[in-house]
C-alpha cells in the first residue's frame, strides 16, 4: 500500500512538474471522489490558484476500447471548445500530444467555479432551473457549430481512422463496446450478434449526418458545474470530455436528458434553438435517439465490470439500464419483423 502511494505521488509531481507547476508552489492538495475511472485531485497553489489533476489508471488496469487515450480526447475536446466557442471549459496546462507518443496517462487544468449540479441541493427555485437549462441549450449549441474536416469518429483514433460516414463511425462504437463485453464475460440482453444486426438494420438514417460536429456526449448534471452568485446561479463549466467525438450532434440529447425526455426539456430547447441549433424530433431523428441511447446503456452496464461496480450499483444499472435496454431491443425486434411480414 505504501509502495502504491508513493508511486501515486510521483506520477502526481511529475504530472505537475510537466505543467510547469513545481511541487514547492503547492499549498493544499486533496483526492476528490466520486469518479470511477480516473483518480482526480484538486491542487491549491501557494497564490490561491486552483487546479484539478487527472491521473489514468494504470496501465495494467483493463479498460473498455473506447477509453484509450480519452485524456487526450478531453484536453483536445477544451483547446477546440476555448478556440471557438466562449463555452466555459477548464483550460488545459498539461502538454499537448506528441506525434508517435504513446496516450497521456494525466491531465492538468484549471480549476472552474461552481459544484456539480448532481450535488445541489433540491432548493433550486422553477425559475432558477429553466435559465440554467436555457444557458446550458446556448452553449450546447456553440459546441455543435464546430466542425471537423477528416472525419467521423473518436479523436484519438482508439478504434482505428477517423471514417467518411457517420454510419460507419457509430457501428464502430457499437462493435467496440460489444468486443468488450465478451472480453469482460458481461451478461447481455441478447446474443451480441443479434444487437449487432438490431443496430446495423436502424442504422440507415445514420447517412442523414453529413457534417461531423463536435460532440461531448456526457452531458449528465454531474458533468455540469453549477456556480451560485450574486445575480444567481450560472453555468459554471462544462468538464469531463473524455468520451467526445465526432458526431451527429443529436446524440448530445441522450446525456442531457438521462433517463428522461429532451423532448419534455422546454427550456433547454429554447435556448438551443435560441442560440441556432436545429432540433426537429421528426421519426428520423427519434430513431437517431433510440440507438444513442441504447449505445450510452450498453457502455453504461459493459463498464460496469472493468471498474468493479459494487452489487447494489450493478442492482441499480439492470434496473435503470439493462432492462430499458431488452424493451428497446424487443420492440426493435418487433418493428423489424412486422416490416418483413
Amino acid at each position: 500500500m505504501e509502495r502504491a502511494h508513493e508511486h501515486r505521488q510521483a506520477r502526481l509531481t511529475g504530472a505537475l512538474a510537466a505543467a510547469g507547476v513545481p511541487w514547492n508552489e503547492v499549498a493544499d492538495c486533496r483526492e476528490l471522489g466520486g469518479g470511477t475511472f480516473n483518480t482526480v485531485f484538486r491542487v491549491r497553489r501557494a497564490d490561491g490558484t486552483g487546479l484539478v489533476v487527472k491521473l489514468a489508471p494504470d496501465p495494467s488496469v483493463p479498460v473498455l476500447r473506447h477509453e484509450r487515450g480519452i485524456l487526450d480526447t478531453e484536453a483536445w475536446f477544451y483547446r477546440t471548445a476555448r478556440a471557438a466557442t466562449r463555452v466555459p471549459v477548464p483550460e488545459p496546462l498539461s502538454p499537448g500530444p506528441r506525434d508517435g507518443a504513446a496516450p497521456a496517462d494525466h491531465l492538468v487544468m484549471s480549476e472552474c467555479p461552481g459544484t456539480s449540479w448532481s450535488e445541489l441541493p433540491g432548493t433550486m427555485d422553477a425559475g432558477a432551473r429553466a435559465r440554467l437549462r436555457a444557458a446550458l441549450g446556448g452553449h450546447a449549441a456553440a459546441l455543435h457549430t464546430i466542425t471537423g474536416n477528416e472525419g467521423f469518429g473518436y479523436p484519438a483514433r482508439p478504434l482505428g481512422p477517423l471514417r467518411a460516414s457517420w454510419r460507419e463511425a457509430f457501428l464502430d462504437m457499437v462493435d467496440a463496446v460489444l468486443d468488450d463485453a465478451g472480453r469482460f464475460g458481461v451478461p447481455l440482453p441478447r446474443p451480441a450478434e443479434d444487437i449487432r444486426a438490431l443496430f446495423a438494420a436502424r442504422s440507415p438514417v445514420l447517412d442523414e449526418v453529413t457534417v461531423p460536429r463536435l460532440v461531448h456526449f456526457d452531458l449528465w448534471d454531474g458533468n455540469i458545474l453549477v456556480d451560485r452568485g450574486p445575480d444567481g446561479p450560472r453555468i459554471g463549466a462544462l468538464i469531463d470530455a473524455e468520451r467526445a467525438f465526432w458526431g451527429d450532434p443529436l446524440a448530445e440529447f441522450v446525456s442531457l436528458a438521462l433517463f428522461d425526455d429532451i423532448e419534455r426539456d422546454e427550456a433547454f430547447l429554447n435556448g438551443y434553438r435560441a442560440a441556432g441549433g436545429p432540433a426537429a424530433f421528426d421519426a428520423s431523428a427519434r430513431t437517431r435517439l433510440a440507438l444513442y441511447r441504447a449505445h450510452l446503456h450498453l457502455i453504461m452496464w459493459v463498464e460496469a465490470v472493468p471498474r468493479r461496480f459494487d452489487a447494489q450499483r450493478r442492482a441499480w444499472l439492470e434496473r435503470e439500464v439493462v432492462k430499458p435496454l431488452a424493451a428497446a431491443f424487443d420492440d426493435w425486434s418487433r418493428r423489424g419483423r412486422a416490416r418483413t411480414a
